[in-house]
């Protein structure tokens, strides 16, 4: 693509998203989920081969059936209510098919199957926006109307999302893979405290964000793509290597990186809402995630691959083209635990 068409098509799916999250109007909200869906195809399609033309086929298809149920379901409330917003009404069917069409739009279990594979298919740098940014439109819409969407639909997608971004992680090789589970597992927690207490679920998805760019854009600047390739970037950036795999550590929700404390808070109010065995399982849960990045870690530093070079480390480094944002989104999630007050 030319750079004009570069800048109009960026230029669309940003635009759709804002028009989502500034707007009431269900259907001009639902326009602005068509506009920003549409636009990106053209990016998840740039690198021209079979595996991303298959993965932008899956992504369309997918967004574009979870389209249809949230029409059918806006329409379905204007017939009963009169109205392009949501109120409140005996008739319980608008929100659950409003409810489940978000919930595949956002990739949650049981409606995730799509996210690994198209993850997979694309580039990095498409991956990063389609785990971050197209995240934000379906979400500011369920943050406007949590009140009034099904409360055990939401419960319990996230309780099963946790499960399987967990489960689904452990024996993938590829990195791709391996950040789309766990985008999945982190959106469960986001959509099973968005009834109780919608602000964390804000806190939780900045946080989120700033973990999954600060990855991709880490893995990006050494292209790695497998486990294996991760391995021998030890070799060439020990200093990013080191500084990555902290944020492996604060993704997992150990403390006191920055990554314990959405877990933390959304744990405490579990327990003052008095869902204590969610709350527990979710926490047992997470130890899933923890293992497959404490993986990640143990495979890239802590052993050395067999190698017919007996030098280990490189004499001469080359000039890695490092993002101008990657320090900063590195100090951001690893260190941000001391000022929660701040936050809360």
């Amino acid at each position: 693509m030319n750079i004009l068409t570069n800048l109009l098509t960026y230029l669309t799916v940003f635009l759709g998203t804002a028009i989502t999250m500034t707007s009431s109007h269900l259907l001009i909200m639902w326009a602005g989920l068509e506009l920003s869906m549409l636009a990106i195809i053209p990016i998840l399609i740039k690198k021209s081969n079979p595996r991303s033309t298959e993965a932008s086929t899956k992504y369309f298809l997918t967004q574009a059936t979870a389209s249809m149920i949230l029409l059918m379901g806006i329409l379905m409330n204007f017939s009963m209510s009169g109205q392009w917003y949501l109120n409140p009404h005996n008739n319980q069917l608008p929100f659950i098919m409003i409810t489940i069409a978000l919930l595949i739009k956002l990739g949650l279990a049981p409606f995730h199957h799509w996210v690994p594979e198209v993850t997979q298919g694309i580039s990095l740098m498409s991956g990063m926006l389609l785990l971050t940014w197209q995240k934000l439109a379906p979400m500011s819409f369920l943050y406007q109307y949590h009140s009034l969407l099904n409360y055990s639909i939401l419960i319990s997608c996230g309780f099963l999302s946790i499960l399987v971004g967990g489960w689904g992680g452990l024996n993938q090789t590829q990195l791709r893979k391996i950040m789309a589970y766990s985008s999945i597992a982190h959106m469960g927690w986001m959509i099973s405290i968005l009834p109780l207490n919608p602000y964390l679920t804000i806190i939780n998805l900045t946080i989120y964000i700033m973990f999954t760019l600060t990855m991709f854009l880490t893995l990006h600047t050494n292209s790695n793509l497998t486990l294996s390739s991760l391995s021998l970037s030890w070799n060439k950036s020990p200093a990013l290597i080191t500084l990555s795999l902290i944020v492996l550590l604060s993704l997992g929700g150990l403390p006191p990186l920055t990554g314990f404390l959405p877990k933390w808070l959304i744990i405490e109010e579990l327990i003052m809402n008095n869902n204590l065995y969610l709350s527990t399982s979710m926490a047992i849960m997470a130890l899933l995630n923890l293992f497959f990045y404490l993986r990640l870690i143990y495979s890239s530093s802590l052993t050395i691959f067999p190698s017919p070079n007996p030098m280990k480390m490189k004499w001469q480094h080359e000039t890695l083209n490092i993002m101008t944002p990657l320090p900063l989104l590195i100090i951001l999630s690893t260190l941000t635990l001391p000022i929660s007050p701040q936050l809360l």
